[in-house]
């Protein structure tokens, strides 16, 4: 799953669910305490993450999975 995220660029909120699916409010509290990736602010109502974090995370998550059998 992970090779459909792009190698650069970013990704917006419904992009990211689509790859790690959780709840909304799940994913931002993830964020508040720095254990999913850093948003970054581009506009007033507008908040996106580089592409590069969320490949890492969902593969580092699958690492994790996969020790942990």
């Amino acid at each position: 799953m992970a090779t459909d995220i792009p190698s650069t660029g970013f990704l917006r909120l419904p992009q990211v669910l689509e790859l790690f699916p959780i709840s909304k409010s799940a994913w931002w509290k993830g964020c508040a305490t720095e254990r999913y990736p850093k948003p970054i602010k581009i506009g007033p109502r507008t908040t996106v993450w580089r592409a590069e974090d969320i490949r890492a995370f969902i593969e580092n998550v699958g690492r994790e999975q996969d020790d942990a059998r």
